[in-house]
């Protein structure tokens, strides 16, 4: 009787160690692949071992939505939880080790230099769709641009709207500061191997918003050309005197961009460094935000899924 009991209490144990290991453990899905467990309740996260985030300005809404699904914190809680730091500057913090994991725009070849020279290597996984966007004020009739129209704006080579079918007036094209993620896109899938033209400091505002501002403002109206990301423009900072534009006919929407038909889509990034261990707080947060639960916090967050 007394060996029963054992083998019992045995049976127990293991099933207890069993289920309390669960949440840490990789499911395959239907192609082969391993995932992360969709249900949230088996993530056992606190604020103890919550994994160090931070990002760009357009990820905060992501960030808050993680937290508030996996932490059940309120709206208030989460917003003093969640600091951002822009992108460059997150970039720099998950390299010296300040932060685990980092939601932003791809790396500049700077950061990736930065990296390299403290022999960190970095992990970039796309975790949310989103594209680059061009915008106008309303009151510039110009509804699309073709894309070398575009690169040849930003070369100095067009620089009356004229020749792109507007009014005979000068471009004031804007650009952001070197290493601010939108700039990085639009030296990397934009431009690509070609020069931006140097602009004055006035025409390259520090914060995307303020960017927003100056193509909004009268006293630019028809005149201004600038940049930014779709959730951003579309949805953080939005103004009735700006209007996004077509590339080469098409339009940004969250249609176009979910199908790829728009041509300059992106994405935002989960970013980590590659040494962080299999059972890591920030990789069983990427694996979850990867999983159909994750993925549906992003939309409901307002960003586009990438599964």
């Amino acid at each position: 009787m007394k060996r029963k009991a054992k083998l019992f209490v045995l049976l127990l144990i293991g099933m207890l160690v069993l289920s309390a290991c669960s949440f840490t453990q990789p499911v395959e899905d239907s192609t082969g692949k391993t995932g992360s467990l969709s249900n949230s309740d088996k993530i056992s996260f606190s604020r103890e071992i919550f994994p160090r985030i931070d990002g760009s300005t357009a990820t905060i809404p992501l960030s808050e939505g993680i937290v508030m699904r996996l932490l059940k914190t309120t709206e208030e809680e989460t917003k003093s939880f969640i600091v951002h730091n822009k992108t460059h500057s997150a970039y720099v913090n998950l390299i010296e080790g300040n932060v685990d994991i980092i939601f932003v725009t791809e790396p500049s070849s700077e950061e990736l230099q930065l990296a390299e020279d403290k022999g960190i290597e970095l992990e970039v996984v796309p975790v949310v769709k989103d594209a680059f966007v061009f915008l106008v004020n309303t009151q510039n009739p110009v509804n699309s641009l073709k894309l070398q129209e575009i690169k040849e704006i930003y070369q100095g080579k067009i620089t009356n709207w004229k020749e792109v079918g507007g009014e005979d007036i000068e471009i004031i094209p804007y650009q952001r500061p070197k290493n601010s993620g939108s700039q990085t896109i639009m030296e990397n899938v934009v431009m690509k191997d070609l020069e931006i033209m140097d602009a004055p400091t006035e025409f390259k505002p520090e914060d995307m918003g303020e960017l927003i501002e100056r193509v909004a403002g009268y006293d630019n109206s028809e005149k201004a050309l600038g940049y930014s990301v779709y959730y951003y423009a579309s949805t953080m900072y939005t103004k009735d005197t700006i209007k996004l534009i077509g590339v080469d006919g098409v339009k940004p929407d969250k249609e176009t961009i979910k199908n790829n038909s728009y041509p300059l889509s992106s994405a935002y990034y989960a970013v980590l460094r590659k040494d962080e261990t299999s059972d890591s707080s920030a990789r069983l947060l990427l694996e979850w935000l990867l999983s159909d639960e994750g993925q549906e916090v992003a939309q409901e967050s307002g960003y586009i899924p990438v599964k």
